[in-house]
Order: C-alpha cells, then sequence, then structure tokens
C-alpha cells in the first residue's frame, strides 16, 4: 500500500495489514518504468523483461541502517513518518530486518520521504510530514541510531491517521513526549527542531526519492551485492498475479542489483521475495 507521495510492531490484525496492503497498491498511483518487470500474457503466463537504471544514491555510513551496514541485501525504503500506509509496513519490514539481519543478510535502511509538498492545486497531503521527518534526525544526531529507530517505532504507534477528525496527523507537541520516551534529552532534541538545522538532510532524501522516480509512500528499493538469480523473475510473476498487483509495483534495474517495491506488502510476500534474492 502506499501514499501519494522500546520495540513494539502495531498491533494491527495480519489480515487487516494484507488486505489493506493489496488496495492500496492498487489504488495509489505509483512511478512505473517504461520498461516493466512483468507482462501478463492473455494465458496468464508471465514473460519477465529487463527494467531500467536506478539510479538512487548509494548506501553509506550516513544513513539510517538497522542491521549489518554490510548486509548482501539491503532494504531501503523511501518513507512518511505521517503516513498510515508506512505505519502498518513498518512492522513487516522490521521482522524482515530482524530475521534476517541476525546472520547480517538483510539491513533496512530508511530515507525520509515527506509528502508535505503543495500539489497542483495547493493541497497538502502530510503537513507536518517534513517537520517531524526532522525530528527524527534531530533523535539520531542527539541520541545517535538506536535512538532514532526507537523514536521512530514510538512515532508510529502514537500518531492517528489523517482523516476528517485529526487532519493534521500527529500533535506536534508530541515530538519532546517521543523523544523522552526514547530516552533522547528532551532539550538538545528541541534546540535542534527549532533551530531547523535538519531540513537539508531531509530534502537530501526526499530529493533522492524524486530523483528515482517515488512518488508515493512506502516505496522500497532492495540493494543487492550481487545480480538477482533468474529465479527471481518467477517469482515476481507469481506474487504480481496472487496479489493482482500492477505489473509496476516490482521491477528490477537492468543489471539486477536494484529491485524497486511500491506499497505497503504484506510480510510473508517480503519474505518470499527476501529468499528469492538469497537463493532459497
Amino acid at each position: 500500500m502506499s501514499e501519494k507521495s522500546e520495540r513494539g510492531s502495531i498491533s494491527t490484525p495480519a489480515a487487516i495489514i494484507v488486505a489493506a496492503a493489496i488496495i492500496a497498491v492498487a489504488i495509489i498511483i505509483a512511478f512505473r518504468p517504461a520498461t516493466k518487470t512483468v507482462v501478463v500474457n492473455k494465458d496468464s503466463s508471465t514473460n519477465p523483461t529487463q527494467g531500467l537504471a536506478i539510479n538512487m544514491r548509494p548506501v553509506t555510513n550516513a544513513d539510517h541502517i538497522f542491521g549489518n551496514p554490510a548486509a548482501s541485501v539491503k532494504i531501503v525504503e523511501y518513507s512518511d513518518p505521517s503516513c498510515p500506509f508506512c505505519r502498518i509496513f513498518s512492522p513487516n519490514i522490521e521482522k524482515i530486518a530482524d530475521t534476517y539481519g541476525a546472520s547480517g543478510q538483510v539491513a533496512w535502511v530508511y530515507r525520509s520521504f515527506p509528502l508535505d509538498k503543495p500539489d497542483a492545486n495547493g493541497n497538502i497531503l502530510h503537513k507536518n510530514a517534513g517537520h517531524e521527518s526532522q525530528a527524527l534526525e534531530c533523535a539520531s544526531k542527539v541520541g545517535g541510531n538506536d535512538k532514532y529507530w526507537i523514536f521512530l517505532r514510538r512515532l508510529y504507534e502514537v500518531t492517528p491517521s489523517v482523516t476528517g477528525d485529526t487532519p493534521n496527523g500527529l500533535d506536534q507537541t508530541q515530538l519532546p513526549v517521543i523523544a523522552k520516551f526514547a530516552g533522547v534529552d528532551v532539550k538538545t532534541f528541541n534546540d535542534c527542531l527549532d533551530s531547523g538545522s535538519m531540513k537539508s538532510k531531509v530534502e537530501a532524501d526526499y530529493t533522492d526519492g524524486i530523483n528515482i522516480g517515488v512518488n508515493g509512500t512506502p516505496f522500497s528499493i532492495f540493494v543487492l551485492s550481487k545480480p538477482a538469480p533468474d529465479t527471481l523473475d518467477q517469482v515476481l510473476s507469481n506474487i504480481i498475479i496472487q496479489l493482482h498487483l500492477p505489473s509496476g509495483s516490482l521491477y528490477l534495474s537492468d543489471d539486477r542489483t536494484k529491485l524497486a517495491m511500491s506499497g505497503a506488502m504484506p510480510y510473508e510476500t517480503m519474505k518470499t521475495i527476501v529468499d528469492a534474492l538469497l537463493g532459497k
């Protein structure tokens, strides 16, 4: 599912997560390459084709990495802290990082893609998303990488969906409360957030996302240490058919070292993809 543009998981029933993920991918317009990964023929068979180059910024130690920085599969998520679909997706990708991270095979990388820019009609989807993304960066600057992830989990736990009753999502006065919960010095955190010093870092992530065609959240890139095995093509074809996804929801780069995924996929789908990438 995507939206255009202390460790704990969200207590959402698995069935709801799966249904929501399928619906969101179907109804949200996501970036699609000119050449798609899979073409579904009239006889329902599939023919994988090559994708496009995915010119994203390389993952470095300057990124927020959950797991082994040298992992053979890094899942780079472009995400919006106000996005309800990102909130649904977050426990799934964290579970993947926990499951495979123990052996150092998979790491999760989080990059901010706040949907706080006005559209052609001047409408803004998540007006506080940029501010919240800066808050995440301040939590990291003040408390370090571990505090960043605690802050992110807590942020998703307490943020209400953007609805008619809560049009602005999270009350921004709760950000220092979340910082305190995460064990971040509140005064230093507030000074950082008030200064706006993290805005340029958030904008750099956002620009990187725009450059590779991201226009909805969550949007993930699997970055591989070596080209994906040929067996992955059929796995992707099967997922697209089984979940009735638009074929552009999953596609490989030309060199097969990056796999783009649009939307909040269920955990089992994520696991199937990771197993295929690891040759399991």
